[in-house]
């Protein structure tokens, strides 16, 4: 069984408001549950989920599918853009954690299970 992977990260909600404090968001990713999908959970409850191959691909360029949009801004920065129907939701990540995170997600599920 691959292990539940679950990091800590910095997002910045993109608004009308300047200089807001960072948001302490968690990265989850559960490859039983579903292999292709990771999770980005504020706080409060709000849960945006995703493809991996989505975010893995918004890192070099721009890259939509549904109402999800996510594209590089500068060469340390990702945007991610929400569309539901409650509005749009952009929060911008430092692009380091979200790349540990990946990658974290391919060598740490492909580990072979450890015995007892």
């Amino acid at each position: 069984m691959p292990p539940v992977i679950q990091e800590q990260a910095d997002a910045w909600l993109v608004n009308d408001t300047p200089d807001l404090p960072a948001v302490p968001v968690d990265l989850l990713y559960d490859a039983d549950k579903d292999p292709r999908t990771v999770h980005v959970a504020f706080p409060g409850g709000d849960d945006w989920a995703f493809g991996r191959d989505l975010l893995e691909g918004g890192l070099r360029a721009p890259t939509e599918r549904g109402g999800i949009r996510v594209w590089p801004c500068g060469r340390t920065q990702l945007v991610v853009e929400n569309h539901s129907a409650d509005g749009v939701e952009v929060v911008q990540f430092d692009s380091a954690p979200l790349i540990r995170f990946l990658h974290r997600t391919h060598t740490e599920s492909a580990k072979p299970p450890a015995h007892a």
